[in-house]
């Protein structure tokens, strides 16, 4: 090999050399991973709300109206896509009947324990609601009544009950020192249903009465269903009474108000709030005129604005009587549930002692009891087949209408 043939071959071979240390080999590159999945959504949880009333036989209008003010506040509460520890929740409103007869509430009232409700509303009535409650003590489950108003209800020491209405040792004494001051009785009549309800708060009408010297009748009672009244109207008819009080609701004080006026008794009738409706026009008929009644808590009138305006558009009809009360009621329960983040009646039952929550019936804080603090007591007579409100007794004060609803917008 010639010398420049070498030499060529020399550069030849440094050129492919240099070419192979400049080149860097590219490392294998890992193959891309999948982005990770999103954390999934919490699935939603249902919450059952138990609400028992009367849905059946004569104040079944008086249970459909609580029903309807602890629905209306369900179906609120839903709307407001409300979360509880995280999760969307959807509460449900399970509805039970209990008739008005104490049995069948402790039935529905171990129905609802078994369907594991998170809280109850409820019942209606005191002969029922007393009974009930030690159920839903035994098994840790809250409960408010938006109308059960003996005083015993609360005097039991459970600490998981609760009220939103007066009681009727406020109620008692409201509508007797009424009729005191107006009528100025010196002989007094008091009949009542033998219930819990109607034979307690006619006790504390009488109780009163009696402070006052008024001479009270012996007592005379029926039951829950009676609806012929003419027996016990001709004893008292004798003894000239100037005031008659019935302890009961309107299915029987209808009647009894009306064939007392058809034996020409000619006394002042009352009435405590189961007996406080329109219904008694409807019953009684022209007899109902002018009678006297009372409420423990305001009159559906001075109810909220916007709770009148959504049960009206819901329902198509008026609120009747508790309505608001069980309303509130529902909504007391959930805004606790919504404090403690849980629906677990152990976590959130302390938030609902300590609530203060101004609701379609005011405002509304609980005592040591479960009673509802400083209630409100309205006094009514029928007045063109409608009960108007005379006078809302707040305290040691009586307001009207007018000067309670000034008052409460000036808060």
């Amino acid at each position: 090999m010639n010398s420049q043939l070498k030499t060529l071959s020399l550069s030849i071979a440094a050129a492919v050399v240099m070419i192979g240390c400049g080149k860097k080999e590219e490392a294998p590159q890992p193959a891309p991973q999948a982005a990770a999945p999103a954390p999934a959504a919490p699935a939603p949880v249902t919450v059952k709300i138990g609400h028992v009333a009367p849905l059946t036989g004569g104040i079944a209008h008086l249970g459909k109206d609580n029903e309807n003010g602890a629905r209306l506040a369900i179906d609120e509460a839903n709307a407001a896509g409300i979360k509880l520890g995280g999760a969307p929740v959807k509460f449900e409103l399970v509805a039970e009947d209990d008739q008005a007869d104490p049995k069948i509430g402790n039935t529905v009232a171990q129905k609802l324990v078994d369907a594991k409700v998170a809280g109850v509303v409820g019942h209606l009535n005191s002969g029922t609601t007393i009974p009930a409650s030690a159920i839903y003590n035994q098994a840790g489950i809250p409960m408010i009544s938006g109308s059960a108003t003996n005083p015993a209800l609360t005097e039991q020491g459970f600490k998981n009950v609760f009220r939103v209405v007066g009681r009727d040792d406020q109620q008692g004494p409201a509508v007797a020192n009424y009729l005191i001051a107006t009528a100025k009785p010196k002989v007094a009549a008091v009949i009542d249903d033998a219930t819990a309800y109607g034979e307690g708060l006619a006790n504390e009408v009488e109780k009163t009465f009696k402070a006052a010297g008024i001479k009270v009748l012996p007592r005379e009672k029926g039951t829950d269903k009676t609806a012929d009244w003419k027996a016990v109207l001709t004893k008292i008819k004798g003894k000239k009474p100037d005031v008659v009080f019935y302890g009961g609701m309107d299915a029987t004080g209808g009647p009894l108000l009306k064939q007392a006026r058809e034996l020409k008794i000619n006394a002042v009738f009352s009435f405590g709030d189961g007996a406080c409706t329109d219904k008694m026009a409807e019953l009684a008929g022209a007899a109902a005129e002018g009678l006297i009644c009372s409420q423990a808590g305001i009159p559906v009138q001075a109810a909220g604005k916007k709770f009148l305006d959504a049960y009206k558009a819901k329902f198509g009809i008026d609120p009747i009587l508790y309505s608001p009360f069980t309303y509130d009621a529902t909504w007391l329960l959930v805004e606790a549930m919504k404090k403690a983040d849980s629906a677990d009646p152990a976590k959130y039952l302390s938030a609902l002692a300590a609530s203060s929550y101004d609701g379609a019936s005011g405002h509304i804080e609980f005592d040591e009891k479960g009673d509802r603090k400083d209630a409100e007591m309205t006094i009514f007579t029928m007045k063109e087949g409608k009960v108007t409100p005379l006078a809302i007794i707040k305290g040691d004060k009586s307001l009207t209408l007018d000067e309670y609803a000034a008052q409460s917008a000036a808060k």
